[in-house]
């Protein structure tokens, strides 16, 4: 289970010109079911306090006394590092698209890094603009019928909530975040990186013809910085792991796979130290 009811650290929630008050309480009594306690309003319709959104919070007063106001969105998500926003439309840009689960298992992640995070709700009448999903990093939709894809706004609240807290049960799965903590590459270390290889597979002959160097380091240098591999990529790496198994200065190409001619080699002194040991029985040269 996760340490605390009221777990520090998680995202905050951010409501957008909210309309009614009953629903910011039942916003903030969705919230605390879940462990989440900041709540932030960005111009509410009906002003605040409300006591209409105290009485709807079914006794979530920590959230409701906690409520920050702001007269626009990007004073509300200033100071933050991630920011989903939640849209139930298809939308124009380059945004990635996660699903509540996926989105769930982001947030947990970047909260465990020390990072600030935050999910966007739109109005009640029709979500948020595009220019507002714009000062997001990611959208996050739910898989909704199509034909009636509209959520009471406690509704779509309660669904982010409940998966913020199920990433960090210890039911999930054992592979989730459970990659071992590494500090991110300085731009310096992939710069000498990429030098490295660029001697190593010129020392083998891997840029062949010489008039292609500079685009196949191009390729190279495009697969190395990215998070994914497309069929092209996984082409380049299995050249370059083809390159060097099969050749390099010493060893013609087709010698064999460089683990091949190790065993041999070994193979190869094994027979030369037994041709050296005295005779079963005799002493060594060392013995009297």
């Amino acid at each position: 289970m996760t340490n605390s009811s009221h777990e520090a650290g998680g995202p905050a929630i951010i409501l957008v010109e909210p309309q009614l008050g009953e629903n910011i309480g039942m916003v903030a009594r969705a919230m605390a079911n879940f462990g989440l306690g900041e709540l932030r309003l960005v111009n509410p319709r009906d002003g605040w306090p409300s006591e209409k959104a105290r009485a709807a919070a079914s006794r979530a007063d920590h959230v409701i006394d906690g409520v920050k106001l702001y007269d626009d969105l990007p004073s509300a998500v200033a100071d933050l590092n991630f920011v989903f926003a939640t849209t139930a439309r298809e939308r124009d840009g380059f945004k990635e698209v996660r699903g509540p689960v996926e989105a769930g298992r982001a947030l947990r992640s970047r909260q465990r890094d020390g990072l600030k995070t935050g999910i966007l709700f739109g109005r009640e009448r029709f979500g948020l603009y595009n220019e507002e999903v714009g000062l997001a990093d990611e959208i996050v939709t739910f898989p909704v019928d199509p034909a009636f894809s509209s959520l009471n706004i406690a509704q779509a609240v309660l669904l982010m909530s409940y998966e913020w807290m199920k990433s960090g049960l210890e039911s999930e799965t054992d592979t989730n975040f459970a990659g071992p903590e590494m500090l991110p590459a300085t731009k310096e270390q992939l710069h000498g990186l990429f030098a490295h290889l660029e001697a190593a597979l010129e020392a083998r002959g891997y840029f062949r013809p010489a008039a292609k160097k500079p685009k196949m380091v191009d390729n190279l240098r495009a697969v190395l910085t990215r998070a994914g591999f497309a069929q092209p990529e996984l082409k380049v790496l299995r050249g370059v792991v083809a390159s060097l198994d099969y050749f390099s200065p010493k060893e013609p190409r087709g010698a064999g796979y460089p683990e091949r001619k190790a065993k041999a080699d070994r193979a190869a002194h094994a027979d030369d130290d037994a041709d050296t040991l005295p005779p079963e029985g005799g002493k060594g040269l060392d013995n009297d």
